[in-house]
Order: C-alpha cells, then sequence, then structure tokens
C-alpha cells in the first residue's frame, strides 16, 4: 500500500491555466509540458532554469521527474553523483526511488546524505521518512516525518506519511490525530481518499477476528446489505455471540440490525455493549449517535458524533451530522469546517456540497456558494436543485451589492439559471418569483 498511497507527484508547483492568453514563465512551460506529456520539451525548458538556481529543491524535483520520464534518468543519476551537495544527493535519490530495485538502500542514503547536507530543509526529511517507509524501516521513517513537518509545519498532506508511520510503530491515536490534521486542513479530495483508506487500515474492526466465524459473519453481513433480511442476519449473528461473546463488532452489527427491525431498545443496548467492548471502534458511536437522532435525544447524539470522529475522523456521516447541529446553531464556522470535511471525504454527496454552499451563502462568500454549487453541476448536470440554488444565490446578491456592474452581473447569472430550472419545471414557484424580482427594474 505504501507506494501508492504515498508517492506524490513531484511536480513543483499546482495546477497551472493554459489559455493561450496567458503568458506562462518557463517554469509553468515545463510543468505544462509535463502534464501533457512532453518530457522532452520539459528537459529542454529547465535545463537552463536549473543551472541558474542550482540549490532549488523545486527545480531539482521536476529535473528528475522530467528526466525519468524522458528515458534520461540513468545520466542525470551519473551526473548527481559526481558532486556532494543536497541538491545532487536529494536528485540522486528522487531517480533511485522512482526505481523499483533501487527504491529501497541506495534511494535511502542518497536521501540521507541530503538531509546531512541540509538539515534545515523539511522536504530533505520528508524524501528521506518516505524512503524509510518503504524499506519498511518505520521508527526511523516516523522521525524523519517528524523531522519534515517540524521544519514545514503547512505541509498538512506529509501528515498522511507521518500517520502511517505511527501506526506501524504501535501509536495509533497519534496516527489518527494526523489523519485529522490531513482531512480537517486544506487537503485535496484525493488526500481525503488516502486519508479513509488509512483510517480504514488503522480502525480495521476485523482485525483478528476468529477464522473459525468467519463464514457466519459473511452470511449475516449477506442477509444485511445483500438480501436486505435483518432478522436473518440477528440470528446468525446471535450464534457468533454465544460462542465469542466479547466481539465488538458483532454487538456493532446486532445493534444495527435490530435498528433494521425497529427493535430500539435492544440497538441501543448492542450498540452500548459494542462501545463497551471496542472503545476505539468510531462507527459504534456513530450508529448509536444515529439512533439518539432518530429519538430526538440531539445532545447525546451530538456527544457521540464527537466521539466518533475522535476515534475515526474520516467518518463523512458524523461529520455531516455535526455540520446540521452546528447550523441549527447558526454556528457558521464550525458548520462550515463540518460540511467542507464531508464533502472532501465524500465528493459525491450533493447533500454535503450543497449545505456547505448554504453555509457560504449566510456569510455572504458568493464565490466559495458559486463554486459548490457549480462543481455540483459538473458531475451532474440535472441536478435541477443545485440549479435553482445558483438562481436563488444570485438573486440574493442582485439585492443586496450596491454597484451597477455587480447588479448586473448578478441578474445575468440569476436569470440564466432561474431560466434554465423554468424550463424544465415551469410550474416552479420559487424560480417564478426569483425571476420576477430579478428583472423588475
Amino acid at each position: 500500500m505504501t507506494r501508492g498511497l504515498l508517492m506524490l507527484p513531484l511536480l513543483f508547483a499546482a495546477c497551472v491555466t493554459t489559455s493561450t492568453k496567458t503568458v506562462l514563465s518557463p517554469r509553468e512551460q515545463a510543468m505544462v509540458a509535463l502534464q501533457k506529456g512532453n518530457a522532452a520539451e520539459a528537459v529542454r525548458v529547465l535545463e537552463p532554469l536549473r543551472r541558474e538556481a542550482p540549490n532549488d529543491l523545486d527545480l531539482a524535483r521536476a529535473w528528475a521527474e522530467a528526466n525519468v520520464k524522458n528515458g534520461t534518468g540513468q545520466q542525470v543519476l551519473a551526473e548527481a553523483a559526481t558532486q556532494d551537495t543536497a541538491v545532487a544527493h536529494y536528485t540522486r535519490g528522487l531517480i533511485l526511488f522512482s526505481n523499483a530495485r533501487e527504491a529501497g538502500a541506495s534511494a535511502v542514503d542518497a536521501f540521507r546524505k541530503a538531509v546531512e547536507k541540509a538539515p534545515q530543509e523539511g522536504e530533505l526529511h520528508y524524501r528521506l521518512g518516505i524512503a524509510l517507509l518503504e524499506s519498511e524501516q518505520f521508527e526511523p521513517a516516523r522521525e524523519s516525518l517528524a523531522a519534515a513537518i517540524e521544519r514545514t509545519p503547512g505541509k498538512t498532506s506529509w501528515h498522511l506519511a507521518y500517520a502511517k508511520a505511527l501506526h506501524r510503530v504501535g501509536r495509533s491515536k497519534d496516527a489518527i490525530a494526523s489523519v485529522r490534521t490531513v482531512v480537517t486542513g486544506e487537503c485535496t479530495v484525493q488526500e481525503a481518499a488516502t486519508a479513509r483508506a488509512l483510517m480504514d487500515e488503522i480502525a480495521d474492526p476485523f482485525a483478528g477476528f476468529p477464522k473459525s466465524a468467519r463464514p457466519k459473519l459473511d452470511q449475516a453481513l449477506g442477509w444485511m446489505q445483500v438480501a436486505d433480511v435483518p432478522q436473518q442476519a440477528i440470528t446468525e449473528l446471535e450464534d457468533i455471540a454465544r460462542e465469542f461473546p466479547d466481539l465488538g463488532v458483532v454487538h456493532a452489527l446486532l445493534g444495527l440490525a435490530a435498528a433494521r427491525v425497529d427493535d430500539a431498545g435492544r440497538a441501543i443496548e448492542e450498540l452500548k455493549r459494542a462501545i463497551e467492548l471496542s472503545p476505539d471502534d468510531g462507527k459504534a458511536y456513530l450508529y448509536l449517535a444515529d439512533l439518539y437522532t432518530a429519538r430526538q435525544r440531539g445532545s447525546q447524539a451530538k456527544e457521540l458524533y464527537e466521539k466518533a470522529l475522535e476515534k475515526n475522523p474520516t467518518l463523512d456521516d458524523a461529520w455531516f451530522k455535526l455540520g446540521d447541529a452546528a447550523l441549527e446553531r447558526q454556528e457558521l464556522e464550525k458548520a462550515r469546517t463540518a460540511f467542507r470535511t464531508a464533502a472532501r471525504l465524500k465528493p459525491d454527496n450533493w447533500f454535503s456540497r450543497g449545505k456547505l454552499a448554504l453555509v457560504y451563502q449566510l456569510e455572504s462568500n458568493w464565490p466559495a456558494a458559486d463554486r459548490e454549487l457549480k462543481a455540483e453541476l459538473e458531475q451532474r448536470p440535472d441536478n435541477l436543485e443545485a440549479a435553482l440554488r445558483l438562481g436563488l444565490l444570485h438573486t440574493e446578491k442582485y439585492l443586496k451589492v450596491k454597484t451597477p456592474a455587480e447588479k448586473q452581473a448578478a441578474q445575468t447569472e440569476a436569470s440564466k439559471w432561474l431560466e434554465q430550472v423554468l424550463e424544465a419545471q415551469p410550474e416552479n414557484a420559487l424560480a417564478s418569483r426569483a425571476l420576477e424580482r430579478v428583472k423588475q427594474p
């Protein structure tokens, strides 16, 4: 899992606009060439740049990637081997690490020499940590990654590798804290997915499950998830519980199955037992919180959702429910964090994105609300609710902005989306009233 999980892109910058109207810097030209698969052009553009800035780690990283993709990595490797500088050793390490056969001791040695030459550079510690992690040297990897984060605290994505190393040395609580740093920070959807996969490994409720009980467990899951016959699942799970009464996950599943047959009393009892037996299983807290929510016990549910996220910060349902609770209390900052995290963890969930857009609208952050709603329509162009929300958003903006130019722009946007809704739903009264308001002289 390590290489797929942690081989982060070597590129030195974020996405670059490639519009013909934009004048790109040489660095940006090189990156665009790499994005288009033209490694030879990237090498050509980067060659003079790296000679002008021989100590630039970003350039060195791009140079290594371009040459590996261009098939000239061995030439660069040979050249770097003649130099005793941090950048030269770093470049060697990157090229060696790109080759599975050399990704172990050779890459570790190169990155370690780079760190010795420039111990203040967090990037060098990070790459050494990744190479050590790949080599299954988990405690040295943890130390290097901790040093990287200490030197470059703004790199929240580095906490993914750090969490992996922490988990491997038995520090699961600290690993979970690092995962939380990632999902609540400025992470990408891809990084959030990686964090979720890592938490599935850290908090696997079936780890150590008795092999002899596996067939009955599989049957129970089949009755619940495929056949939708929870009563039969209860029968199978009760058999397991009689033989293995201390398996928390079995009681959690019994609680879910009992809830499905409307036996709330037993469901609560089983989930409490699951938490007692497996206090680190965040999902058990989530399931119990959902039961309390259904029974209008909001205060108890909120505490349990928070506990669930303390144990497993990648539970998007818990973030969503906490966001709803915060929104009801008009705690917009808390609601924004919760819905944003939920949306990243499950990017295809319209409800999270829609609620996040609502929070932005309540904060009068029109561009952010517009961005979230349009992102939804890029995925699902037929989502008329998102289109209506866009129309209403720009109607509100039209009524609040002051300058003629702002009003004109808001009016145009509102009209476009509201007319689209009315074309599909001519009797939509909300869209009709909003359109009348923006078209009033």
